[in-house]
């Protein structure tokens, strides 16, 4: 096994595959490189002496800066390297793309739930959500009286045990229940949230957007809307953002204000009655075949480690140009972590219309960061840096690796829908659930994620496939991971031979063959980005 790598021809640094002790020499290419000082696993060595202010390269970009002299072989730390990035204008260059052989994919399929405007779920659920946080509660109580009801809970031996002491008799077996659900074909979800009302304008608006596009989401049938009546998003405006996104929503939509109705067992009673006839007609749906086209995949990382750029991320690129170039639509989306790679996804845009959006996007959300004390820079995490990643451009440019080559055809502002197949770019904050949460609202019915150091993040409506940039991670973690991407840290196996095996994976997903470890798990994370500096 190779210990150490470098990523492009023009970097200077290498990352370390594996421990490397003070004074132990390694070959790179057919150079030798003594490591100066112990060097762990994930780590980065300069391949060349260091002066202060001298640029440091990976991935073929500007990652940092060094503080102080570093030697060959010298171990890069927070406290040897800064944060920099290269300058970025408009288009230089039109980035020439050569699409991936997909013979071996053009007839495949998948099992998904075809919606009356063409989209395709790999789900179906129907959604419950509150306008506005005050509405929270009674979407609790919809949630306990609809989950016991529809799908019985069987009691355990626990409780069942303490049934009988409390009735003081002796309560037959099969009281324990079946726990057989009343519809096979369609599932509840229920989100909360603590938006609405207070804050400013703008925080309604984009969350009116945000759940106009769940809705929306080809894995939802229809969904029940709770409103209070006073709050500031109002139900004209969520419809108004619903409209922005189809004219025909084509799926029900069943809204009730509960100032108007009076009493909260007058709501419930026409919630409940309205909910459960239109649960028997979505139950009716069933899967049938869909082209890989109809994917829209949602690329994520988070607990990121210093093999997420050499190993998963490059995976999952592989993964969106198939998809790109078979007419599907994958979406990156996190911009924090695109800084310093903004010039190649710039020159990689469809048209200067859609380079300029994404520079203002990047430029505002930089801006507004800085105005708050903070920055781009301040993005790694503690852990993120523990593992090797110590500059947010380092970061950034690995996180990029999730977008492929292919060309960017649409960039969307946080709250937008997808409209154009293809590589989309979605701003949103680096922050895991905000960034998942968002891309599911833009349309993304299945999303891949990627780990290094085991995060359980999931979404309500879409699954997220859990993929480890390392065999360890899997191995501690195997509840929450769903793929690993190790062998190609081991080398044996190729970014392409790995991600043909995730988009195996991925189909069966989205057929309902395989349940994702998330939702396993039920982990039904749903956080909107206030507009508010979150990183």
């Amino acid at each position: 096994m190779k210990r150490l790598i470098k990523v492009h021809p023009d970097d200077t640094v290498a990352i370390a595959l594996a421990d490397l002790k003070a004074g132990e020499t390694a070959d790179l290419e057919g150079e030798p490189i003594t490591s100066l000082e112990d060097t762990p696993a994930k780590h980065k060595l300069s391949l060349k002496e260091l002066q202060p202010g001298d640029p440091v390269i990976m991935y073929g970009v500007l990652v940092g800066s060094a503080v102080h002299a570093v030697g060959k072989g010298g171990l890069l730390t927070t406290g040897n390297l800064r944060h920099e990035s290269a300058p970025v204008s408009g288009r230089t260059a039109r980035a020439g793309w050569t699409p991936p052989d997909v013979s071996a994919w053009k007839d495949r399929m998948f099992m998904g739930y075809h919606r009356a405007d063409g989209q395709v779920g790999t789900a179906n659920y129907w959604l419950f959500f509150p306008l506005v946080f005050c509405e929270n509660r009674n979407i609790g109580r919809l949630r306990e009286a609809f989950e016991k009801e529809l799908k019985p809970d069987p009691l355990s031996r626990e409780r069942l045990l303490l049934r009988k002491l409390i009735r003081g008799d002796a309560t037959p077996e099969n009281a324990a229940g079946s726990g057989q659900p009343v519809f096979k074909n369609v599932s509840l979800r229920f989100l909360t949230h603590q938006g609405g009302c207070g804050g400013v304008p703008e925080d309604s608006e984009m969350l009116a957007r945000l759940l106009a596009g769940y809705v929306a989401n080809p894995n939802v049938a229809g969904a029940t809307v709770l409103s209070l009546g006073c709050q500031h998003l109002q139900v004209d405006r969520f419809r108004k953002a619903v409209g922005r996104i189809r004219k025909d929503l084509g799926k029900p939509l069943l809204i009730y204000e509960q100032q108007q109705l009076g009493t909260v067992d007058e709501l419930m009673g026409s919630v409940i009655r309205d909910t459960f006839n239109a649960l028997r007609e979505a139950d009716k749906l069933e899967r049938q075949p869909a082209p890989l086209s109809k994917l829209a995949v949602g690329l994520e990382c988070g607990g990121s480690d210093g093999f997420s750029g050499i190993s998963a991320n490059p995976v999952l690129g592989h993964v969106s140009d198939v998809l790109a170039a078979m007419g599907g639509t994958p979406i990156l989306s996190e911009f924090p972590e695109l800084c310093g790679v903004e010039q190649e996804l710039v020159n990689r845009c469809h048209d200067d219309a859609g380079a300029d959006k994404f520079l203002q996007l990047m430029q505002a959300y930089e801006k507004a960061a800085t105005r708050a004390g903070s920055g781009f820079d301040m993005n790694p995490s503690p852990g993120n840096i523990r593992d090797g990643l110590i500059t947010d451009a380092m970061k950034s440019a690995g996180a990029a690796k999730k977008g492929g080559s292919s060309p960017v055809t649409d960039v969307l502002d946080y709250g937008d829908y997808i409209s154009r197949p293809g590589l989309n770019l979605l701003c949103t904050p680096g922050n895991d659930v905000e960034s998942t949460t968002g891309m599911v609202g833009a349309g993304a019915n299945v999303v891949l994620f990627t780990t290094g150091l085991g995060t359980p993040t999931g979404n309500p409506i879409a699954p997220v496939i859990k993929v480890a940039t390392n065999t360890e991670l899997a191995k501690r973690m195997p509840d929450i991971i769903d793929v690993d991407t190790g062998p190609v840290i081991s080398g044996l196996k190729s970014i392409p031979e790995m991600g043909d095996e995730l988009l195996e994976y991925l189909i069966r997903v989205a057929s309902g063959e395989v349940t994702a470890k998330a939702d396993r798990l039920q982990q039904h994370d749903f956080i909107p980005w206030k507009r508010g500096v979150s990183l």
